[in-house]
């Protein structure tokens, strides 16, 4: 048969129409699956200690402690505190966030993040009960602050914070408005985060004058949060007066959260152990170092070594490492990824997740990853807030292959 123009311009037009067909149902396939998955219940990891977990909430304002703000026209500084903590067995489970806090997220990220990248948190089951009362086994308990990082917010490490407080620790992580990524206040008003207070505007740029006036005013929020707990302890009579032993006080932070929480435990007497969960340092605490132990626990960044900045980066960690007293640790997970260490590796679209892992980037088991981020930091607080041996951490290693510790 002759070759005919007319005939394969019309067989080229069935075959790209065909195409363009199962393109769109491919993407409408992945769209739907995805959708199954926002909407799909998910059990966050239980806690592996023997105490029952219960959660409170307060917002507090300059001159206040231990009570929920009527209002939020205050001029001055205001941070929205969240426990977790060793309570009496209880059957009721908290919500993962308040309704009016879903909402607010929705608003901010956009009804297509929300719907097809993100799981919906109402489907999300926690393991702490709401306002339980205090466990009475202990008469106090040890605290640890907890600092996400700059899109994150406190209750994306309801993994880590439940973990911790069923081994007989008070978890105490805030959020403070135009500073976190968005905050609801008692009033029901939605405050976004500021893109003057954007941490990542600085777009990993250390010199960035951002990131010094935000370094700042995270410590000076930590301080306050720390004042507000002494505060909040030495009144006479509610539910968590006298029940926080605040001369056993360690800090861990994610991301950005952990450049605050050495740079606090630089500036601050009161701590006892600090916590970088892969956070760039920046700050005084660079030059300076910390007088006290701290642990740092990164993801893995093998992939980016041919970078300047990240040779940088982690140069910054070593030698603020090296300097370190007895009982430091210097630990990188392999295969994880920078949010491995919270919720989200969870409740990110599990698709996107595993192409990532496909691709090479992040390919740990995600619940692997969790588990791994709160047994060391279990650990390193159990040695140096509880007094447990230091060879009860340095033993993890032989649980957890993907660790590499320093000297490795």
């Amino acid at each position: 048969m002759p070759f005919s123009l007319a005939r394969f311009g019309r067989r080229l037009m069935v075959f790209i129409a065909g195409l363009a067909v199962a393109l769109v149902g491919a993407v409408a396939v992945l769209l739907l699956t995805m959708w199954l998955a926002h909407r799909a219940p998910i059990t966050l990891p239980a806690p592996t200690g023997r105490f029952a977990v219960g959660r409170s909430m307060f917002v507090w304002t300059e001159g206040e402690a231990g009570k929920v703000a009527a209002q939020a026209a205050s001029p001055g500084r205001q941070v929205i505190v969240w426990f977790w903590y060793p309570a009496v067995h209880s059957r009721n489970r908290g919500e993962y966030v308040p309704a009016s806090w879903r909402a607010a997220l929705l608003q901010q990220q956009g009804l297509l993040m929300r719907t097809f990248f993100k799981r919906d948190p109402m489907v999300v089951q926690t393991h702490s009960a709401a306002e339980a009362p205090v466990s009475l086994e202990r008469r106090a308990y040890p605290v640890v602050l907890l600092r996400a990082g700059g899109s994150a917010l406190t209750t994306d490490f309801t993994t880590l914070a439940e973990d911790l407080a069923s081994h007989g620790f008070f978890v105490v992580g805030f959020d403070a408005p135009g500073r976190s990524f968005v905050v609801v206040l008692p009033d029901g008003r939605v405050v976004a985060r500021l893109p003057a207070l954007n941490v990542e505007n600085a777009n990993g740029n250390v010199a960035d004058p951002v990131i010094g006036k935000l370094l700042g005013l995270w410590v000076s929020d930590t301080e306050f949060v720390v004042d507000q707990l002494h505060a909040l302890d030495a009144q006479t009579s509610g539910k968590f007066a006298g029940r926080m032993d605040l001369q056993r006080l360690g800090m861990v932070g994610h991301s950005f959260g952990g450049a605050v929480a050495l740079q606090f435990c630089h500036e601050d007497p009161r701590w006892k152990a600090a916590i970088d969960l892969d956070g760039i340092p920046f700050g005084t605490v660079v030059h300076d170092g910390l007088a006290k132990p701290a642990m740092f626990l990164l993801s893995d960044h093998s992939r980016e070594m041919s970078d300047p900045a990240t040779y940088e980066v982690l140069a910054r960690i070593k030698s603020i490492y090296s300097r370190l007293p007895e009982g430091r640790l210097y630990a990188v997970i392999r295969t994880a990824n920078h949010f491995s260490f919270s919720d989200q590796i969870l409740l990110n679209s599990p698709i996107v997740v595993r192409l990532l892992g496909l691709a090479g980037f992040g390919a740990l088991d995600r619940r692997r990853g969790l588990a791994i981020s709160a047994d060391y930091v279990r650990a390193f607080f159990e040695v140096h807030l509880n007094g447990a041996p230091p060879g009860s951490l340095t033993r993890l290693a032989q649980e957890y292959p993907e660790v590499r510790t320093a000297g490795e």
